[in-house]
């Protein structure tokens, strides 16, 4: 009996599809469900989610650029380049960049490979033109992706 692996993917940087600020480095659907890799940009003081979670998966933030902070429960870190904060399944975490004056540029681990470019292009058509989406368009978005948004 012969064994004959599954080909190798490769993910041009070229055909990378972009939503927003948030860059596919690698999809579920591609890595045949074992991960997700992209790459987000925030500017000066941007905004990410805030405090929500994911049963699911794991989710890992990698910094390249900049200082990302992220929420662990009810305790904020500063994450600098170089950085990796594992968020395991189920653990509550927003995240922001860090400064006011200077962005941040990271890597989003999700283990497995849930499809999340979805929840993505969601945010993105939400905001489109400027518009101000509510809170309940977004948790529904949320909730179509494994995300429980937490609310006070």
């Amino acid at each position: 009996m012969s064994y004959l692996p599954d080909a190798a993917t490769t993910s041009r940087h070229t055909d990378q599809e972009v939503a927003g600020q948030t860059r596919f480095v690698a999809t579920g659907a591609q890595t045949r469900g074992d991960f997700g890799l992209f790459e987000v940009t925030l500017p000066p003081g941007g905004g990410g989610p805030g405090p929500h979670l994911h049963r699911t998966f794991s989710e890992s933030f990698h910094v390249l650029e900049g200082r990302l902070a992220v929420l662990d429960g009810d305790i904020w870190t500063t994450a600098g380049p170089g950085d990796l904060v594992y968020v395991p399944r189920s653990g509550v975490h927003g995240f922001h960049a860090a400064d006011d004056d200077s962005g941040c540029r990271f890597l989003i681990l999700f283990t497995p490979g849930a499809p999340r470019e979805g929840y993505f292009r969601g945010m993105v058509e939400l905001h489109a033109g400027g518009r101000v989406p509510t809170t309940e368009e977004l948790d529904e978005l949320a909730a179509r992706y494994d995300q429980l948004n937490l609310r006070d």
